[in-house]
């Protein structure tokens, strides 16, 4: 079933954690940037919190650092992730998922808020550009999620609006962002984030991966949102 150009739908994904298997090492760097700065935070908190606005993240983890303290460890945090870049892989059935969806019409947009260095590393990991629309990253707006200026941005570029669209993400921080966007949310278990958290978060369906989400994509959101785009309520 295609998505005709005259009624458009468009999947937003989250991009760390969702297609890519990289949570755990912004965990890591992040935990070992906050113990260089002699800042005790265990990474429970910090996995609790990965997903939301960078800056939010270093402000509430690091209690009241200076200014020049959060800068210092949103950069060391950058470094040792790109650090640890060769370890990053997709997530299964993330490349099959999104050109499954390219293929039949659906306009793929990577709605995530990562700066723009490691979005093109997860995209080289990913290679599916062929497959994707459009991306969003940190540069877009001033406030990422659980902010919905970025599921906005991403509808915006995608051509659609809420009503056309469905969003699919790892953590309580994408669900915020989305259901105060308007658009419907998909939650996946593979960021490490619990069935119950990611319900509360507004998940209208949980997957274990891409690839859970492909082989049930068409009793999901996404598949009848498909249907909708190709035969519209009269």
């Amino acid at each position: 079933m295609a998505s005709t150009s005259s009624n458009p739908f468009a999947v937003l994904f989250d991009v760390d954690g969702t297609l890519v298997d990289s949570n755990y090492l912004h965990v890591h760097a992040w935990a070992q940037a906050f113990r260089e700065e002699n800042i005790d935070v265990e990474s429970w908190r910090i996995h609790r919190s990965i997903g939301m606005d960078g800056s939010t993240l270093v402000r509430t983890l690091s209690g009241n650092a200076s200014d020049a303290v959060q800068q210092r460890l949103k950069d060391r945090h950058s470094g040792l992730y790109r650090e640890s870049a060769d370890l990053i892989v997709r997530l299964p059935g993330a490349r099959e998922l999104l050109h499954h969806l390219a293929e039949n019409g659906v306009r793929v947009v990577l709605a995530s808020s990562a700066p723009e260095d490691e979005l093109a590393i997860t995209r080289e990991v990913l290679d599916s550009d062929d497959a994707i629309a459009a991306a969003t990253s940190s540069k877009d707006v001033d406030t990422a999620k659980p902010d919905p200026g970025i599921v906005k941005v991403a509808l915006g570029r995608a051509g659609v609006s809420a009503g056309r669209a469905v969003f699919v993400g790892d953590a309580v921080w994408d669900g915020k962002a989305a259901t105060r966007a308007g658009v419907p949310f998909i939650g996946v278990r593979c960021g490490g984030v619990a069935d119950c958290e990611l319900e509360k978060a507004g998940a209208q369906g949980i997957f274990d991966d891409p690839r859970d989400l492909l082989r049930h994509l068409d009793s999901s959101v996404v598949g009848a949102r498909i249907s909708e785009a190709v035969h519209p309520a009269k």
